[in-house]
């Protein structure tokens, strides 16, 4: 069943009734930010990164523990290259389903792992996206309480079941507004496709007048903006 329909619908709720997480940047300004999951993989994100280079935009990262560990020099690779990086989790396992106990080392040990690996200090690792976007209110609270902020979208193309790279285009430019926060995935699934859908997308939303912006950028503009 394609769920891809169902996320433009969805986002508004869960927005209004987890105002804690970060769901989009502020609707004013003509500012989005380009988010990759799943990875770092040894093809396609160095494949990514040759589109990211070409357009010269930022982007932000959503790692799991298992790949930084497996492909150190791929994720050195995209740290140096400024773009922001955040925890999806060590194995891809749904949050929920793990104890307290387990949840907070599954973060701990990502976090470590992507600070040792990119020489970054770990208190600026504090962006986590849960896999498959799947949380409870104890989950958000736990990510507060251990000093993480809870990231999550407003455009899901649903690129994993590779539907093909002109339905995920054609997906996030018709869903792209002021502030969005777009999903694709550089890791083994929907990751084949990721560099020429990325390719297409920002060479249109840059004719659409939109600036590519990192998680870290919406966040302090949301945080002015509630000052």
């Amino acid at each position: 069943m394609a769920l891809a329909p169902f996320f433009p619908l969805l986002h508004p709720v869960l927005k209004t009734t987890f105002p804690g997480c970060l769901w989009a940047g502020c609707s004013e300004r003509r500012e989005i930010a380009l988010t990759f999951d799943d990875g770092p993989h040894p093809q396609y994100t160095f494949e990514l990164l040759e589109v990211l280079d070409q357009y010269q935009i930022p982007a932000s990262f959503f790692w799991l523990g298992v790949c930084v560990e497996r492909y150190p020099s791929v994720a050195q690779a995209v740290y140096q290259k400024g773009h922001w990086l955040g925890l999806h989790g060590y194995y891809h396992l749904a949050f929920p389903r793990l104890s307290a106990v387990q949840f907070q080392q599954d973060l701990e040990r990502t976090r470590q792992l992507i600070a040792q690996t990119c020489r970054l200090d770990p208190d600026l690792i504090r962006d986590v996206r849960p896999p498959n976007g799947l949380f409870t209110p104890q989950t958000l609270k736990l990510l507060s309480q251990w000093g993480y902020r809870s990231v999550m979208w407003s455009v899901v193309p649903e690129d994993w079941v590779l539907p093909g790279i002109p339905q995920v285009v054609g997906r996030v430019i018709r869903q792209t507004q002021n502030g969005s926060i777009i999903v694709l995935h550089d890791g083994y699934h929907g990751g084949s496709d990721v560099a020429q859908s990325a390719n297409q997308i920002i060479a249109d939303l840059l004719d659409h007048g939109y600036t590519f912006v990192t998680i870290n950028h919406l966040w302090q503009t949301t945080l002015r903006n509630l000052g």
